[in-house]
């Protein structure tokens, strides 16, 4: 440990820590660029190229010029994500869009109804076929 004092151990550190960091960042563009439905493929290869050949400059300068529409983009499949989940759950627990869920809710809040004797048979029957309509 005498030969590699703590400031060079502290500077190691420290520059594999930014290039850890960079290769996030990397990362983080390029699934940007292929998840752009606004750029073209030739748009999409140039990015590619610059950020392969060139990478420390090419992610910086793509992050400066395309920064500001990556977060939206990334908000947007954020939501949409949301979304999808929050109908698939709906969707698992029988209350979709479809009605389904509640059309079986008003089915049983009409039979109990017609055991307590609060409606007739036949309103029931009328009801229950509004209801199945």
């Amino acid at each position: 440990m005498d030969d590699y004092p703590l400031l060079n151990l502290f500077w190691t550190m420290l520059w594999f820590f930014l290039w850890i960091m960079w290769l996030f960042l990397l990362f983080k563009v390029i699934t940007d660029i292929f998840r752009d439905h606004e750029l073209n493929g030739w748009a999409k290869a140039g990015w590619l190229i610059l950020c392969i050949l060139l990478p420390y400059l090419g992610v910086l300068v793509y992050v400066i010029a395309r920064g500001k529409s990556m977060s939206q983009r990334d908000v947007k499949q954020a939501r949409e994500s949301e979304a999808a989940f929050q109908s698939y759950i709906r969707k698992a627990a029988g209350t979709g869009g479809d009605g389904k869920g509640s059309n079986v809710d008003e089915l049983a809040r009409l039979a109990e109804l017609k055991e307590k004797g609060a409606i007739t048979n036949e309103e029931f029957e009328k009801a229950k076929a509004k209801v199945l309509s």
